[in-house]
């Protein structure tokens, strides 16, 4: 079974969020980036590179915190290539209830 994370994080506190995440990671567990996070996807895979973390097995963000961010930066970030999905709020409540994840743990340092 898998841990569906929602990860909070500004900037600063990216890093300590991973080697919080990586504390309980597991092969198949997947991450969903709220707020401005989906901004440093790139941070994100970077610092993931440098941890326990195998590999994430879904990465997700929500249609609205995408949609906050400018032209100029969805274009630079290609999202496409790294996202699994851009979820709307009801697919992120049925994601959060699929029973293929036994919980959702919430980090937001």
């Amino acid at each position: 079974m898998a841990t569906l994370y929602q990860l909070h994080s500004p900037m600063n506190k990216l890093k300590p969020s991973i080697d919080q995440l990586a504390l309980t990671w597991q092969q198949g567990d997947s991450v969903i980036l709220l707020g401005t996070t989906v901004s440093f996807v790139d941070w994100l895979n970077a610092y993931v590179g440098d941890s326990e973390i195998d590999n994430i097995a879904n990465l997700y963000a929500l249609v609205d915190d995408v949609a906050k961010l400018d032209d100029h930066t969805t274009t630079k970030l290609n999202l496409d290539t790294k996202l699994t999905a851009v979820l709307t709020d009801a697919e992120w409540v049925m994601l959060t209830q699929d029973p293929k994840f036994t919980k959702v743990v919430t980090i937001a340092l």
